[in-house]
């Protein structure tokens, strides 16, 4: 069956679904991508990067708050859950650049008292 030569395939209701559909994964993107916690890391010229599969999650954001593994949580809550860590496991320390140095320095003392020195200590590489 030939069609006419004045008809054609009508494409715009395709355009139209395709739009949409585009419009919905880059909402979904934005969404996905806020749930991270958002902090400025320090850099350093001697930054490595460290694999490892046990590791506890310590962040102080800007607002000097403390997330464990992306959730917030108290400084006495960080204490607990370091007192309670096995020495095997890495602790890996992120903090923001406009943080105070108090509250990471409460991190470091909590993690002296119990002897864990098993611990990194997050930055980015200076280019």
């Amino acid at each position: 069956m030939r069609l006419p030569r004045k008809e054609g395939l009508n494409i715009v209701p395709f355009i139209d679904i395709m739009l949409v559909l585009l419009a919905i994964v880059l909402s979904a993107a934005t969404f996905i991508s806020q749930g991270q916690i958002k902090i400025n890391i320090p850099q350093s010229s001697s930054a490595s990067k460290v694999e490892n599969n046990k590791k506890l999650s310590i962040i102080l954001d800007k607002e000097n708050k403390f997330y464990i593994d992306d959730k917030e949580t108290s400084i006495d809550e960080v204490k607990n859950k370091i007192m309670n860590l096995d020495k095997e496991i890495l602790v890996e320390l992120a903090s923001d650049s406009d943080a105070k140095f108090q509250s990471f320095i409460e991190i470091l003392d909590i993690l002296k008292e119990k002897g864990h020195e098993n611990f990194t200590i997050q930055a980015k590489i200076k280019k």
